[in-house]
């Protein structure tokens, strides 16, 4: 079964890591940068430093002005703070003047003396300042009654010094775009669309900021937020899909001052480029033929037979609406390719999810009506009804992911991998390959060697894997927690992505026993 370069281009959903490609470069919630919300009140004195707390100890002295700068607290909403912090741009140079703003909230969900505990939805590109809106639902009550939660945008995001690419119109235009690389012409027209959505990038972004969105640089302004907002020895970071690649880093670089750690849904950071491709691409193939058998035992289904026939129903839909477009409730958007398949892949991120998959289905292959697929398409993509885009998470993935991965082999090797995934994953056949091309074109290029890391003196750090995971598969997660050499292993046997608020209370319960009490779960507990 054959699915042409369209969906996997929206592999959607916050906490998804996907690779820079045209399976995966227009991945989730694109668009502009959200402006700052306003302050409401004058400037507040934020949280209290511990007796005695020195911000600069044990740090870089050339770095002094950036952990002991003074911070403004505004109010920003409803127990919220907001700031702005500074971090250096290169820190090759941190003397240059070359800076970077960082926007920080603190929501005081636990009480002025508590601890901070820092946090990363994924991406990259998520925002962990738009986290705030909805953590305290997603967390235990416990663990918001014990942690006050720090949501910061990392460099290159959202509310951040930001990365920007496209206009939401022509976000919408690239997300309903689909390149049949099996012909030299449709690959040919992916790498020139590639090519001008990177000069885009280049045009449209402020500064130097495109060559220096790596995760290294992000992880050392963590450290200094750490300083700074967190104002504590060590840091408290709860980090889910690539905020686990970003949580590993750090504890790599500063392993003496990781605190209660924990990192939902891993990322392997041994992995290359193509590694990743090809997790994704099992992991979702599993995933679909999981959605298909429950589906099938359903009474709401609108397939029939075998998992291997109803794959075969759904892979001719996608023929019929790549080649005539459905109608949805606004008239100048059908349903196309594009959008009905990331309307499906954002299903797979959650199986509460699946049934309202099915009926969405159901309305658009019974009554030709593509609307809810189309719905859910734009929640995969951030979307929002007035046609803007919630942040810029699509462009910043790029940004971060090009400098994270470095590009390997030739346009010859890359469509061998292709060739190698479709063989693999017969249902998406080699729609998550040509993950090389767009970085390829990136003006800067990474310099990051992909390898094991260790933090070898951490504190104990933990791993949550779900072992039916389709975008951090859960042999990514065995890896990291073996690799860390404090890492200890907590499994979900489940299906979705991650598993920490979304799962059951035996995960909710083995995690905030870690973070408050710094109770470790047992060697190879499972829930």
């Amino acid at each position: 079964m054959k699915l042409l370069r369209a969906a996997a281009a929206l592999v959607a959903a916050a906490l998804v890591l996907t690779a820079c490609s045209g399976a995966g470069d227009v991945k989730t919630r694109p668009s502009s940068p959200t402006p700052a919300p306003p302050s409401t009140s004058s400037p507040t004195s934020g949280p209290d430093a511990p007796e005695g707390y020195d911000p600069l100890a044990g740090t870089d002295p050339a770095l002094a002005e950036f952990y002991g700068q003074a911070v403004s607290w505004e109010d920003c909403g409803t127990d919220l703070q907001c700031a702005d912090i500074t971090v250096p741009l290169d820190y090759d140079n941190p003397d240059d003047g070359r800076t970077v703003r960082l926007h920080v909230g603190l929501l005081n969900s636990a009480g002025d003396s508590r601890p901070g505990l820092f946090l990363n939805p994924g991406g990259p590109g998520g925002s962990g300042f738009g986290m705030l809106d909805w953590i305290t639902y997603s967390v235990s009550s416990v663990l918001a009654s014990s942690y006050n939660m720090v949501g910061f945008d990392p460099r290159g995001v959202n509310t951040s010094d930001a990365v920007s690419c496209l206009s939401d119109q022509e976000w919408d235009e690239r997300n309903a775009m689909w390149w049949d690389t099996d012909t030299q012409e449709g690959l040919d027209q992916y790498v020139a669309d590639s090519q001008a959505f990177v000069d885009n990038c280049v045009e449209n972004t402020p500064g130097d900021l495109l060559e220096f969105i790596d995760t290294d640089s992000a992880a050392r302004d963590l450290d200094i937020l750490r300083a700074v907002v967190g104002q504590q020895d060590t840091l408290d970071y709860l980090g889910y899909s690539y905020g686990t690649f970003l949580g590993a880093y750090y504890a790599e670089l500063f392993p003496e001052r990781v605190g209660a750690f924990v990192l939902d849904g891993a990322v392997d950071p041994a992995l290359s480029m193509n590694d990743v491709a090809l997790g994704q691409a099992a992991g979702f193939e599993h995933a679909i033929r999981a959605y298909m058998e429950d589906c099938l035992a359903g009474r709401s289904c609108p397939f029939t037979g075998t998992v291997d026939e109803g794959l075969d129903q759904l892979q001719t839909f996608f023929d019929v609406v790549k080649a005539t477009p459905l109608p949805t409730e606004d008239p100048a958007r059908p349903l196309g390719l594009s959008a009905a398949v990331s309307g499906v892949i954002i299903g797979l991120y959650e199986s509460s999810l699946w049934g309202e998959t099915s009926s969405a289905l159901t309305m658009a292959m019974r009554d030709g009506d593509g609307s809810a697929l189309l719905y859910w398409a734009d929640q995969s993509t951030g979307r929002l009804g007035d046609g803007t885009y919630e942040d810029n998470s699509s462009d910043a993935f790029l940004a971060i992911d090009c400098l994270d991965y470095p590009v390997e082999g030739t346009m010859e090797d890359w469509q061998a991998n292709a060739e190698q995934m479709a063989e693999a994953t017969p249902f998406w056949g080699d729609a998550f390959a040509y993950t090389e091309v767009t970085c390829s074109l990136w003006p800067y290029q990474s310099s990051r060697t992909p390898a094991p890391v260790t933090a070898s003196g951490a504190a104990p750090i933990l791993v949550i894997g779900t072992t039916g995971d389709p975008a951090t598969p859960y042999e990514w997660s065995v890896s990291l927690a073996d690799q860390l050499e404090s890492g200890s292993l907590l499994t979900f046997e489940g299906n979705g992505h991650t598993a920490y608020g979304r799962s059951n209370s035996c995960i909710s319960d083995a995690v905030d026993a870690f973070l408050i009490d710094g109770t470790v779960p047992e060697a190879g507990k499972t829930c």
